[in-house]
């Protein structure tokens, strides 16, 4: 999950395309795996999005904590026919980020290129290469999202940002669907929904950089993929968005839609037990509370940090390692969000890890999907 709005100019081109020219999620969709992996361009917005811990060798606790997000944002649904290599039908926008755990810094990095056949693309299935793009200006070197056969290797590189990933991924459980048929409402009614998957627990291997240190590192990652063209209605301004992964073998994922006054409009959850049945709990039976608030310097925005929630029979405690987890946008005017690495709790006792991504604080804008 992730917003805020896209530039000017990708913005007016998707007004000129229209809202109909753009494919509606329906519930009863056919998947086809491993095609739906791939980029889905009759719908307006879809991502990958991977965010995990590692762990160096000789250590007992992660290190790192990182996340990898590559969004096609759709122009028009096919490109114009036009004898260009600039013609786009698509913007290739990623984000990166690697939190180091033992200082706290906390490192952004982003690309925004058009999708084509110099500075980005997104290849059609069976292709091994799922989505592509060169580095940040000043950097040698691709973006890639690749299909390993069983599930994703990502790597990014940033020299001005001083670090790059490589890292390799594999089921440790089975794909989870994120509502019935994975179809994942943003309302209560409406056409509001995406389409939306996830693998909540991949087992990690590869590389970290950092300045002139290259660490080898395992752990454990989520992955969600989301595509559609109507997420959220109108009067919605964001999201809490929760991955939590229990020592146990549970998995939960929460998120929480708010309206521009802040209180709540929707919300949804789904609990993966260790045995791996996949449940729904109702919104009367799960809840997620702030306990305080962490205010950005960058941004002057208010965030909350730090987090109650009930679910599944039990009370966890959600604790940001590192207060200034913030993704501030160098190339997109307004756009930041925070997206952290948290550790969960249990009667004092600490039973997992996973993230926290909130969206909508800050400003008046809301996510543009």
């Amino acid at each position: 999950m992730i917003g805020r709005p896209v530039p000017l100019g990708v913005v007016a081109i998707l007004v000129l395309a229209g809202p109909g020219a753009w494919t509606t999620p329906a519930s009863d969709y056919a998947w086809h795996f491993p095609a739906d992996h791939w980029a889905h361009p009759d719908y307006r917005n879809e991502w990958w999005y991977f965010t995990g811990h590692l762990t160096p060798p000789g250590r007992a606790a992660p290190r790192f904590a990182y996340q990898f997000t590559v969004f096609r944002v759709g122009v028009v649904p096919a490109a114009p026919p036009l004898s260009s290599t600039w013609t786009a039908s698509a913007i290739f926008m990623g984000h990166a980020a690697l939190i180091d755990l033992d200082t706290g810094r906390h490192t952004f990095s982003e690309v925004l290129y058009r999708a084509g056949s110099v500075l980005a693309g997104f290849n059609p299935a069976p292709d091994p290469l799922v989505a592509w793009s060169r580095a940040p200006a000043g950097t040698d070197g691709r973006w890639t999202l690749r299909w390993n056969g069983t599930a994703f290797d990502l790597a990014m590189t940033d020299r001005t940002a001083g670090f790059a990933l490589t890292l390799s991924t594999t089921p440790a459980r089975p794909r989870v669907f994120q509502a019935p048929n994975g179809y994942s409402r943003k309302a209560a009614s409406g056409p509001w929904a995406s389409l939306y998957y996830s693998f909540p627990r991949l087992t990690t291997e590869g590389w970290v950089v950092r300045g002139r240190d290259t660490v080898r590192v395992t752990g454990q990652s989520w992955m969600d993929k989301e595509f559609g063209s109507n997420q959220l209605p109108p009067h919605q301004i964001g999201w809490d968005w929760y991955s939590l992964q229990l020592d146990d073998g549970t998995d939960i994922m929460l998120y929480v839609l708010r309206r521009a006054d802040g209180s709540t409009d929707y919300r949804h959850a789904t609990v993966v037990t260790p045995t791996g049945r996949v449940t729904f709990p109702p919104p009367e039976r799960w809840s997620a509370q702030a306990r305080g608030t962490w205010h950005s310097p960058s941004t002057n925005t208010t965030y909350p940090a730090g987090w109650t929630v009930r679910v599944a029979g039990r009370t966890l405690a959600i604790e940001p390692l590192v207060a200034d987890q913030e993704n501030v946008s160098a190339l997109v005017p307004d756009l930041f969000y925070w997206e952290g690495a948290v550790v969960i709790r249990e009667a004092d006792r600490p039973v997992g890890r996973g993230f926290v991504e909130l969206t909508g604080y800050g400003t008046a804008s809301r996510p543009a999907i």
